[in-house]
């Protein structure tokens, strides 16, 4: 079998990529869209000055995205990958929907916990879906598309958030205007391409090869198909329990799934993106200037991780991510300190927050939700995907939850060191456990990565 040398044109899978990536692109602009808003909603539905009913606008999504995540591997598994990206747009249409018309907190909430349920089912089958459909030699650019399209779903809420001072009741159009990319998504994916590994896993080896040749164009068929079946195909009627993920010969790779996520979440990145403002309205930047600043820190480390993602590898780019955000950590830690002068701090603050925004997107951002799917054998891939995104929302939840508490009880100082040594307990846990993946196909990794029963 003489291995194909060139390798698959990116023209025929990208098309598939890119609508994928809507619901990318949906999960950044839901994540931010209230951001703005935020004030003028809690007006008009009557709970101003309510911080728990502001603090429960925001987090009953992340509610609703834990709930989506822990059953997204149940519904890529059963459903296909086509048809569940097809219902996570739509819990995303009706609850903007019912966003943008309520006239109660209630209705707001409900709204909110339906957006987050396909939130939390988008992201984890993106990755399962881009891993699946991408040529190995392209899987790490696509896979950073992901991170590219969150970015700019979280700069065109910011931006469609702008006249909601000058509007009385923009807000309702900004719930509105996301019901487009969602509808788009529902109505496109009719046209992609189906996994061919979920269609090998389910037996359909025949539409496996007619999507693969789709995907990859004839002349690479064959090989393609030849990698699957190097697999264990698992016995379709043996369903994966949830047990199995923790124990035996799956264990180490769900954990290292796992753990990723959870140093990813607790190096606080979140506590940055949902606090920034503040730290930079103590420094005199106005919100709008701080937050565009901040999308395009996000956006130009995210371009850049997409360009050498296949060139250097994830496991360069984490180190390296990691190592920069405990750097900037420390820039913050320094900006706290009471020896440094009232400028000198301002411009360490701001500076060690854009750094580290912008070392974040560089790794630690786009790798993980990559890494995982070509980590994880075909036949757990999508539960424990599922297991890993409900570990990160729960987190970041906590994280959101809980940090202007610690902010106030333990002082910067101590809070933005805690930072620091998680992102340097992350550079050394990526040393010793993450095997590099780029160029390989998914078989080969698997092989590589589990001992043989």
């Amino acid at each position: 079998m003489d291995v194909e040398t060139t390798n698959p044109s990116w023209l025929l899978s990208f098309p598939h990529v890119v609508v994928a990536t809507i619901s990318s692109l949906l999960f950044g602009y839901h994540l931010g869209v209230v951001n703005e808003p935020l004030e003028s909603i809690s007006i008009d539905l009557g709970f101003r000055g309510n911080t728990l009913a502001e603090g429960l606008v925001v987090s009953t999504c992340l509610g609703g995205a834990f709930i989506g995540s822990l059953f997204s591997g149940w519904i890529a598994d059963s459903a296909g990958r086509r048809r569940a990206f097809q219902l996570c747009a739509l819990p995303m249409i009706i609850g903007a929907a019912t966003s943008a018309t309520t006239r109660t907190l209630a209705g707001m909430l409900i709204g909110r916990f339906l957006v987050g349920t396909g939130m939390g089912i988008g992201p984890p089958v993106a990755s399962l879906y881009l891993a699946e459909v991408s040529p190995a030699s392209l899987r790490g650019t696509y896979g950073s598309f992901i991170q590219i399209a969150t970015c700019l779903g979280l700069m065109g809420a910011l931006f469609i958030g702008i006249p909601v001072r000058e509007i009385a009741g923009w807000w309702r159009i900004c719930f509105w205007v996301s019901t487009v990319p969602a509808g788009i998504l529902a109505f496109a994916m009719i046209f992609c391409a189906e996994s061919p590994h979920w269609l090998y896993k389910k037996g359909r080896s025949a539409e496996a090869e007619a999507e693969f040749e789709r995907l990859l164009g004839g002349s690479h068929v064959k090989y393609a198909m030849l990698e699957l079946s190097k697999l264990d195909r698992g016995d379709e009627a043996d369903t994966v329990k949830l047990s199995e993920l923790f124990r035996g010969r799956h264990f180490r790779v769900v954990y290292i799934g796992s753990t990723l996520f959870a140093l990813q979440q607790l190096s606080g990145i979140n506590a940055v993106f949902y606090f920034s403002s503040s730290v930079f309205k103590s420094a005199g930047v106005p919100s709008d200037v701080a937050n565009a600043l901040i999308g395009v820190a996000n956006l130009t480390g995210s371009i850049v991780a997409m360009l050498l993602m296949d060139k250097l590898g994830r496991k360069l780019l984490l180190l390296w991510s990691f190592f920069g955000m405990t750097m900037s950590m420390v820039l913050q830690v320094a900006a706290a300190n009471s020896y440094v002068s009232g400028s000198g701090s301002l411009y360490l603050s701001v500076g060690g927050m854009l750094m580290f925004v912008l070392t974040f997107a560089l790794g630690a951002g786009p790798v993980p939700g990559l890494l995982l799917p070509e980590i994880f054998p075909n036949r757990i891939r999508a539960k424990a995907m599922a297991f890993c995104m409900s570990v990160h929302w729960v987190i970041n939840f906590f994280v959101g939850l809980l940090f202007l508490r610690l902010l106030e009880q333990l002082g910067p100082q101590l809070l933005y060191s805690i930072f620091a040594s998680v992102c340097m307990m992350a550079v050394i846990f990526v040393k010793k456990n993450v095997m590099e993946t780029k160029g390989k196909s998914l078989q080969e990794i698997e092989i590589a990565l589990l001992p043989p029963e």
